[in-house]
């Protein structure tokens, strides 16, 4: 039990398993083959762009991806290492090594777990659009940035993390570009482009590596033409083909102080892409994922695979868009998309070394650009002015500072915009000498009330949060007048909800009317609201009959009380 009632952890594996048949599981595992050959080039290219080694990439694709789709809330969510996590895993890294992304990556599967079990998944959806397209896009930028160095071969060192200095590095070495590597990472953007025009079920990624470290093997036995195009097996040594055992890692307050704002990036990044994944993946299928259970996977996931030296995990959009079109319906295809990519680590590692690294720079910058989304982006700028600015906004920060103050600045962008068009569609209203009871509802019958001089009448329409309580307090001010009246009643028929500082300022308004002498009578207030009153204390301050169920029971005492005065 959490402090919210049951906790809503329903995976989807064991209920797809009760109706499990023969033909599903042929159609799964047919679609899992597929997928784990797709992911294989991208867990790669992940691992090496976030400045870790393909090893790495694998064995998070293995655990993360077996995890996800075992415990997780989406029938064909296909988890992994993402285009997502190399910004803000490369910056970890640089600041706090490998141990350090460990324990941020641990703590945010902590972190994602909470949301599952408090039921926040469906919150995270609420985000702006404009906000995920802005660090989605500068996420891409970010990315294409960093494979420059491979792609045209520069063979630089030490190439500066941030933006700006990056890009002037590479513009000042610009005449060291090595030939023989720009061919090859041409050659193999122009396969990844041309084989979706042949078939869309074919990975151009995986195609392009395989056909380009063919060609270079074959052509170093017969010319050195290619010899100085360098490899994974040459940057980072022939790769290990065993499991690492788990392992543990020291965890202090003056760790968790330091790396708390980069789990929280890897908790709310994570969250956002793995549900935005199972909503397209719903769309599509028609199935309907448990966003909560799905967070708690995704936890569970990045809690074990830090301890086998793993990155962050979350959905994939690519791969689980090609799980489903290639017929995976059940989590079964996730499993078996795992089962291969640990048979292809056993295995065929040695092969991998001789992948070259302007390949892999050609796959991430297709990755890049699918990524960007600029016919989203030029779609939003035909939006209201407001979004466009959190739009950019967001994309500058992602791409000049880092993804972290991105995060943390979009969303406090994403309660500010929600504020916003909170209060513009919070009304204030005041009633004159006559009022319809029926106004504002489906009642056909009208009933019209009769407001004696004396008596004011407010109607508060929407939540009476801190923003919209300065908004009628300033009404109250303004509507005054020279006559002071001697009874206010407050209609609260629409308030769903009141805050902490609406409850303040009400409570300042019925303190000042009463040293005026002036009553105040609250109508139409809905249970909850009413509730939350008797608890602040309200029943000592208004008498419990001036708290009136509808408002014609409220005017016929507030016109009693001016009649009797």
């Amino acid at each position: 039990m959490s402090l919210l009632g049951k906790v809503d952890f329903r995976p989807k594996l064991f209920s797809s398993l009760r109706h499990y048949s023969g033909a599903t599981f042929k159609d799964d595992l047919i679609a899992g083959i597929v997928v784990g050959i797709v992911a294989l080039p991208l867990a790669i290219a992940f691992a090496i762009a976030s400045g870790v080694s393909p090893t790495v990439g694998l064995i998070t694709a293995i655990i993360g991806g077996f995890m996800v789709s075992a415990f997780g809330g989406c029938t064909v969510q296909i988890g992994g290492p993402t285009g997502a996590f190399i910004v803000i895993v490369y910056g970890i890294i640089a600041a706090h090594g490998l141990e350090g992304l460990a324990i941020a990556t641990f703590m945010a599967g902590i972190i994602l777990v909470l949301l599952g079990v408090f039921k926040l998944g469906t919150v995270i959806k609420f985000i702006p659009y404009p906000i995920v397209v802005g660090f989605t896009a500068g996420i891409a930028l970010t990315i294409f940035s960093t494979q420059m160095n491979d792609f045209f071969g520069l063979g630089l060192k030490g190439v500066p993390s941030e933006f700006i200095p990056k890009w002037g590095v590479y513009f000042r070495n610009f005449s060291h570009v090595d030939l023989p590597s720009l061919i090859v990472g041409v050659a193999s953007l122009i396969i990844i482009i041309l084989t979706p025009r042949i078939s869309k079920k074919l990975p151009g990624a995986l195609i392009s590596i395989v056909v380009m470290t063919v060609l270079v093997f074959v052509m170093n036995k017969f010319t050195a033409f290619f010899s100085g195009v360098e490899t994974i097996g040459g940057r980072f040594g022939n790769l290990p083909t065993d499991l690492p055992a788990p392992h543990g890692f020291e965890l202090n307050m003056a760790t968790i102080n330091n790396l708390l704002p980069s789990a929280f990036t890897i908790a709310i990044l994570g969250a956002i892409e793995s549900l935005l994944s199972a909503t397209v993946a719903d769309g599509v299928t028609g199935s309907r994922t448990n966003s909560n259970t799905e967070l708690i996977g995704q936890g569970m996931a990045n809690i074990v695979v830090p301890m086998f030296g793993g990155i962050p995990v979350t959905g994939a959009i690519a791969r689980t868009m090609t799980n489903i079109t290639n017929g995976g319906r059940t989590p079964v295809a996730g499993i078996v998309h795992a089962v291969v990519l640990l048979l292809i680590f056993l295995f065929l590692m040695p092969l991998i070394n001789l992948v070259p690294m302007a390949c892999l720079a050609a796959v991430l910058i297709v990755v890049a650009y699918n990524m960007s989304g600029w016919r989203t982006v030029v779609g939003i700028f035909k939006n209201p002015k407001s979004d466009v600015a959190v739009l950019i906004v967001t994309f500058l920060l992602t791409v000049i500072f880092d993804l972290t103050i991105a995060i943390e600045i979009g969303l406090l962008l994403a309660v500010v915009l929600f504020l916003r068009r909170v209060m513009e569609n919070t009304a204030v209203r005041v009633y004159g000498e006559q009022l319809d009871a029926a106004d504002g509802t489906d009642m056909s019958q009208h009933e019209v009330l009769d407001v004696k001089p004396g008596v004011s009448v407010y109607e508060i329409d929407g939540p009476f949060f801190f923003g919209v309580a300065t908004k009628f307090d300033d009404m109250m001010r303004t509507t005054v007048g020279n006559v002071k009246p001697k009874v206010r009643i407050i209609r609260m028929r629409k308030v769903p909800f009141i805050d902490s500082t609406g409850l303040h300022n009400l409570e300042i308004l019925v303190n000042s009317s009463m040293s005026e002498g002036i009553d105040i009578v609250l109508s139409g207030v809905q249970p909850n609201v009413k509730e939350t009153l008797m608890h602040a204390g309200f029943d000592r301050l208004i008498p419990a009959d001036h708290i009136c169920d509808h408002i014609t029971t409220a005017v016929k005492m507030a016109n009693a009380v001016v009649e009797k005065d």
